[in-house]
This record gives C-alpha cells, structure tokens and sequence, in this order.
C-alpha cells in the first residue's frame, strides 16, 4: 500500500480519492487550507492544513509520501471567469523542484478535457462556450500541463471531461491516443478509482489521457 499526498483534498475529486484510497488500503494525506473540516475518521488519515501555494507548507507535506496527486479545482464562486487564473501553474511551479530535489517521483495531476494538447479536440460548438466561462482556468491547466511534461517525474496527467457526482461504475474509457479524444461525462468516482489505480499499477506514466464514460 502506498502513502499518498492528495493535494486539494477537502472537496471533489480530492475529497473523493481520500474515501477511496482509505478504503483500498492506502494512508492518505489530505492537504488542504480546510483539511481539519474532513469529515472522515480513520486512523491511516493525515489532515493536514496547509496553503499549496507556500512552498514551505509544501515541503512539510512531502515528507515521507511515495506520490503525489495535484486534485486542485477552482473557486466555488465565478471569480476564475473574471479574474486572471494562476494557482494551477502557481502550485506545480512549486512543487516540482521539492519533488526533484527529494528523489519522489511519481506525480499524477488533475486537468481537465480542453487543457493542452486536447484543446485542439474541442468542437466547434464547444470552443466558444469554453472560452467565455472555463478559458481563463483552463489556460493555467495548459501552462501547468507543460511545465509537468517538461519535468523529469514519473507523471500522469489525468483529463476528465464533464464532472458528475453520480455514483462511480468502474467503466469509463481512458482515451490516450489524441485521435480518440472527445468530451463525455464521468463521475468524480470514477476518475478517483482510475488516479488510484495508476498508482497502484505505475501504469501510463508520462501519459495524459482524457477520461469519460
């Protein structure tokens, strides 16, 4: 069983691999600026507050883990349509040198359909829509995705489409080849129980999928 660093781990799929990992037998640490707020009781659990974005709380929760999974999201209010975005690229920026200079080296990280490479998979009817509410957001996931692809890491970029929070089913389609790629639905559930299992696996490393039902 690996201990696990889920950074984001207070809400959605971060929130998602804690329950998941714990109930696969992992010890998870569960870093986030709200981690005491967990509702999870569970002796193989680690709360651990911290600001991402602080390069010292960073290098605290690194000590001792075997992987780390980037599960940041955006702010529950529409400030990322509005405002300039730049806690993805800001978090990696940190946390690749820290990893680099411990020897940790596997990293799996969660973007999204739309972020780098798959933005070229976009329609035509999505590109607009996406652009006016996710671009913003989506542009830091694609300046994160190349700094995690020019890393020497163990990486897996992991790219859902369209979140759901209904119950996982254990059959989605992971779409490596860029031919493939397209947008769908996928439950939280079921990306966590595929970030776990690539982990579990050391399976598509220096990979980024795009995830849908």
């Amino acid at each position: 069983m690996a201990h696990i660093l889920v950074i984001g781990a207070s809400r959605g799929i971060g929130l998602e691999l804690v329950r998941q990992g714990l109930a696969r037998g992992h010890r998870i640490r569960a870093m986030a600026r709200s981690a005491e707020t967990i509702a999870i009781d569970d002796p193989r659990l680690e709360k651990w507050p911290g600001d991402a974005t602080d390069p010292a709380d960073l290098e605290r929760a690194l000590d001792g883990v075997e992987a780390v999974v980037l599960a940041l999201g955006v702010a529950k209010d529409v400030s990322f349509v509005l405002k300039p975005v730049t806690l993805f690229s800001t978090v990696t920026g940190a946390l690749l040198p820290l990893m680099q200079a411990r020897g940790l080296r596997r990293l799996v990280a969660v973007t999204g359909f739309g972020a780098g490479r798959s933005r070229a998979a976009l329609s035509a009817l999505e590109k607009l829509p996406f652009k006016a509410i996710m671009g913003r957001a989506y542009d830091d996931k694609s300046r994160q995705e190349a700094m995690i692809e020019a890393s020497d890491l163990d990486w897996t970029i992991v790219r859902p489409g369209i979140l759901t929070s209904n119950r996982g089913t254990g059959r989605y389609r992971v779409l490596v080849s860029p031919d493939n790629w397209r947008n769908g639905i996928i439950p939280r559930a079921d990306v966590a129980d595929f970030i776990l299992t690539v982990i579990e696996q050391g399976s598509h490393l220096q990979e980024a999928p795009v995830l849908v039902r």
